[in-house]
């Protein structure tokens, strides 16, 4: 059967109905035999894959629903009952970790398909994390909402994937295109272009 949904870092499967969904490439960096959670001794942890989210050895577009849970805990230690049932993230890294994981996520998505992210506020902030990825759910739990736990829903819109490299502002080809030299391509270089001609004006 062919594999449509992928889920990048499974853990126990634990918000799945059926933890063996037949559609459904279930990968994790971990794997765990039952009774690594002392206080549930049936739970294991067995993906289909063993696989890092941040390189994930996937062509671009194969899946049509990609779901997205990494670990919420940062700098916790290894070993005890939250960071074996959930995983940790690095201290040092978490925010590259996010970012590559998310990317992977995307470039994995085909066109028009979905991507549920998952997030818990234990270590960080939704809105750090929003931050940290640069695109914007579709819908997803409100800023200022109490519950802990975060469910986004993004759609890869192909037409907006475009736009992650800029568009030069003189021929409105993509920057990687652009022939005619003139583009003002960042915000940083928009911004001294208008204090350059302020100071301009000024002189004048």
């Amino acid at each position: 059967m062919v594999k449509v949904i992928l889920d990048a870092c499974c853990g126990s499967r634990m918000f799945w109905f059926d933890k063996k969904q037949p559609n459904t490439l279930f990968c994790d960096i971990r794997e765990y035999d039952k009774g690594f959670i002392d206080n549930r001794k049936n739970r294991e942890l067995h993906p289909d894959k063993i696989m890092d989210f941040r390189k994930m050895d996937f062509s671009d577009k194969s899946f049509k629903l990609v779901v997205f849970d990494p670990p919420h805990l940062i700098g916790k230690p290894n070993g005890c009952r939250m960071t074996k049932t959930y995983g940790s993230l690095n201290a040092e890294t978490w925010q590259d970790d996010i970012k590559k994981g998310f990317e992977e996520c995307w470039r994995v998505l085909e066109d028009y398909g979905i991507l549920i992210f998952k997030w818990n506020d234990a270590s960080k902030k939704r809105a750090e994390l929003l931050r940290i990825i640069g695109r914007e759910p579709l819908f997803g739990h409100p800023n200022g909402s109490k519950i802990p736990t975060h469910w986004f829903c993004f759609m890869k819109f192909p037409e907006e994937d475009k736009l992650t490299e800029d568009d030069c502002d003189n021929c409105g080809e993509l920057i990687s295109k652009c022939k005619c030299g003139k583009f003002i391509n960042s915000e940083e270089v928009k911004q001294e272009a208008m204090q350059s001609e302020a100071r301009h004006s000024s002189q004048a």
